[in-house]
């Protein structure tokens, strides 16, 4: 396993409690729209064995192109000793991205792609709409739907619906109208639904889904093949 060590060249806030660090790239590190990463904190692997209360897995929030590596999270008033210490980071101060990988590449395949998120969910998909942006080859239309109560909505300047290229996305801040929004998304009996947020929003989407006839083979987890195979199972 290679551990790259880099430091943060910028910290943004999103939202009152939605933060997200920028991390220069180290040299060889890639990833692809989707990633995840282990984000570790200094000293996580000072001893016999790694210290995991200082290791978060985060989804990437950046493409490559945009030079940085993004992670984006939510630090509450009420946090882990992870969040403590995040929080009190800055410019310049080190952190370990490894073991890196992707659950949710953008599908090519001719079908419209449906993104499904909660909150700061939305994060793992900014990379998707921004690589769809450029591309959108051998996509069909990219529509994302996100629910946030608090509405501190996120990205608002990438999630804008831009109907030349296809792209619709749409925020609501009740499940009522959320899941109203995706029982009219699932008319569509041949998309690709990328879901994303807790494991019992997880849940609660795969359930009306397979209700209306979407297949399992359809909906798309951020999570590895066995975890996916439990949920949809």
């Amino acid at each position: 396993m290679q551990i790259h060590w880099t430091k943060i060249n910028k910290v943004i806030e999103e939202t009152p409690e939605i933060r997200t660090y920028m991390l220069d790239c180290p040299e060889g590190f890639t990833w692809e729209e989707g990633s995840h990463t282990h984000l570790g904190l200094e000293g996580f692997n000072a001893g016999e064995k790694p210290d995991k209360g200082l290791v978060r897995h985060m989804s990437i929030s950046t493409l490559p192109d945009e030079s940085s590596i993004g992670i984006t999270t939510r630090i509450r008033k009420q946090r882990s000793r992870f969040k403590d210490i995040l929080e009190g980071l800055d410019t310049g101060s080190s952190v370990a991205v490894f073991k890196t990988h992707s659950n949710v590449p953008l599908k090519r395949e001719g079908k419209n792609i449906y993104l499904l998120s909660a909150g700061v969910g939305l994060a793992t998909f900014r990379p998707l709409v921004r690589e769809y942006i450029n591309c959108t080859d051998e996509v069909g239309d990219l529509y994302s739907l996100n629910i946030d109560s608090s509405k501190d909505y996120l990205f608002t300047g990438i999630f804008e619906s831009a109907p030349t290229k296809g792209f619709t996305s749409k925020f609501v801040d009740n499940r009522d109208e959320y899941y109203e929004h995706v029982r009219n998304l699932a008319e569509d009996k041949d998309g690709l639904f990328y879901i994303v947020g807790s494991d019992e929003f997880l849940i609660e989407n795969i359930a009306l889904l397979r209700r209306l006839d979407i297949k399992a083979e359809q909906i798309m987890l951020d999570k590895r093949e066995h975890m996916v195979q439990e949920f949809l199972g």
